[in-house]
């Protein structure tokens, strides 16, 4: 960002306006009608930006573009140019008008970037959001279909704050549902392994209640017996659930952590129960006149909102659903923030909109749904387990003993504990990188050697870029050209930045603002990771073919280590926003 005529803007979304208010007053001066709603711009390969206006306007005239593009162009006031100080040259290539940023541009970028630092591409948007994900059944680890969730609701939460919005991340915990009566019963009748992992040792048991069950079914009226308990308050039964719940919780919590996942607060379902707001939910859907009894079971007619299948919302046993709960659980979020987001895999799209449809019904604020389609493994890669589910862990644990393999190969002469903390920062990373760069709305499929590929196209090409930039400051610093109070306003001439290749690194960093604010608009992360990726291929470009180092005109040099530093710290700082480590050497 940058102060502009008293404001703070981001600098490409101010050249933007400055290129629209320059051609629509050259389009009126050359007496076409346009307003400032009609105008429309797109990336284009020969530009720094590009406009079809000509499409737009040729039948008003000639109803030739190229000519409309040109006449358009040579009206363009030398006044209005002058005072559009971030707009360097607008030419036409037949009826495509290209515009290119000035010099000021490229200089104000650097010394933004060095003058924000940590703080670069941070925007101003106001409200508060509370964002639930992943939120899986404690009933077992977290296994790769959870993957997608955590991932995709953690990197939504750190753009939305990014973008400036104060956002609470909440785990919705199912402690009182079906699954978890069987783990109580489980839990009562097998003993708890305590030398596993919480979260595995709780599977343990619950597998073989369900083996159990599937051989007597009588089993049910016990499980059904334990809901009732809760649901009417019985203290022992209630704390039996708690206990399990709790220790699939930590095992669940320290996968997470592992991710770079962490949620600000874990809601229980039961704390609905126990006040009442269920019942409540449940009473005054049945006010609204569309609910009817579905052989005991009291469901709720959504027709008019396009859904033919009734939502059960409470059971012909008298006890309550998640999906009640659950419209529960966001009333009570709508009063405390501005917006609520909820990220659901492709399973929850009916549930999700027949949630959406009941609030409705109740006149209650509804969340914005995110949905994503599942991710999956090549078969017979990554796990030697057959036909059992592959755990986040197992996946993460050897993504990190992959990523080990090739930091040894490449820097075998490293201490164990440097391989050790880069193989975990790129293996995670890896793992994130590849779930995150494929738009939620696709299915994936997760490939190991994809995510570790060094050469453009996974995580470790943007951490390396990183490496590499830090690598060079540290250099500098060794030989004296950066003092002890480091790179900051002032230190270098930014005109000195001429080469293409430094132009080309300063115009994609100057665009992490906008697409910051288009990814947490679009609620698409993907954008913003493709746009990491392509970041540090600007570096990479930049530092294959522009020496930094090596140069003997130290002005240039001090110029193009303030470049090194912007391009270090905008990395940086996309990597943060991916949830990735950033390591200083690789």
């Amino acid at each position: 960002m940058t102060q502009i005529q008293g404001r703070v803007i981001f600098l490409f979304i101010e050249f933007k306006n400055q290129v629209q208010k320059v051609l629509i007053a050259a389009a009126v001066s050359a007496g076409y009608d346009i307003k400032e709603e009609e105008m429309s711009f797109e990336v284009s390969e020969h530009a720094d930006l590009a406009t079809r206006l000509a499409f737009q306007l040729m039948a008003q005239k000639s109803g030739n573009p190229a000519a409309t593009a040109k006449e358009i162009v040579d009206a363009i006031s030398a006044d209005e140019l002058k005072n559009a100080d971030l707009v360097g040259k607008i030419t036409t290539q037949g009826p495509y008008i290209n515009i290119f940023v000035s010099d000021k541009y490229l200089t104000t970028t650097v010394e933004n970037v060095v003058s924000e630092k940590e703080n670069y591409g941070s925007g101003k948007n106001t409200g508060k959001i509370l964002l639930e994900h992943t939120s899986a059944n404690p009933n077992g680890p977290l296994h790769v279909g959870h993957i997608r969730n955590a991932i995709l609701g953690d990197t939504l939460s750190r753009i939305l704050k990014k973008a400036g919005y104060d956002v609470e991340v909440q785990y919705y915990v199912n402690d009182i549902g079906r699954q978890i009566a069987v783990v109580s019963w489980a839990a009562s009748k097998y003993p708890l392994d305590m030398e596993k992992k919480p979260d595995y040792a709780i599977v343990d048991v619950y597998v073989k209640a369900n083996e159990d069950i599937a051989k007597d079914e009588t089993i049910n009226e016990h499980i059904e017996a334990l809901m009732k308990k809760v649901e009417n308050g019985d203290k022992e039964t209630i704390e039996s659930f708690t206990g399990a719940v709790d220790m699939a919780v930590a095992g669940i919590s320290e996968t997470l952590l592992l991710m770079n996942v962490k949620h600000d607060k874990f809601v229980r379902e039961s704390q609905f129960i126990e006040s009442g707001a269920v019942w409540d939910v449940i009473d005054r859907l049945d006010a609204t006149g569309k609910t009817k009894d579905s052989d005991g079971a009291l469901v709720v007619d959504l027709s008019e909102y396009g859904f033919e299948k009734t939502l059960v919302i409470r059971r012909s046993n008298g006890t309550s659903l998640y999906t009640t709960r659950d419209l529960a659980y966001h009333e009570w979020k709508a009063p405390q923030c501005d917006r609520m987001i909820d990220v659901f895999g492709a399973d929850h799209k009916l549930i999700s909109g027949q949630l959406r449809a009941a609030l409705q019904l109740l006149g209650d604020k509804t969340p914005e749904v995110v949905i994503f389609e599942f991710v999956s493994l090549p078969e017979g890669s990554m796990s030697t387990r057959r036909g059992v589910f592959i755990t986040a862990d197992d996946l993460l644990k050897q993504m990190i003993d992959k990523a080990y393999e090739e930091i040894d190969k490449r820097r075998p002469e490293e201490s164990e504990e440097f391989k050790k903390k880069v193989a975990r920062m790129v293996g995670i990373g890896s793992t994130r990188y590849d779930i995150i760069k494929v738009s939620s709305d696709k299915s994936t499929v997760f490939d190991w050697k994809t995510a570790l590929d060094f050469e453009k196209q996974g995580a470790p090409f943007i951490q390396y870029a990183h490496a590499r930039a830090s690598n060079i400051l540290t250099k500098a610093v060794e030989d004296g050209t950066i003092g002890s109070d480091g790179i900051g306003p002032g230190f270098a001439n930014y005109t000195r930045l001429i080469e293409p290749q430094e132009a080309a690194l300063i115009k994609k960093i100057a665009r992490f603002e906008q697409l910051i604010e288009e990814s947490a608009a679009s609620l698409k992360p993907h954008t913003f990771a493709i746009y990491a990726r392509e970041l540090a291929d600007s570096f990479s470009q930049f530092y294959r073919y522009v020496p930094v180092l090596n140069v003997e005109d130290i002005e240039l040099k001090k110029a193009r280590l303030a470049l090194v530093y912007a391009g270090k710290t905008a990395i940086a700082n996309a990597l943060s926003c991916l949830g990735i480590d950033a390591p200083e050497s690789m």
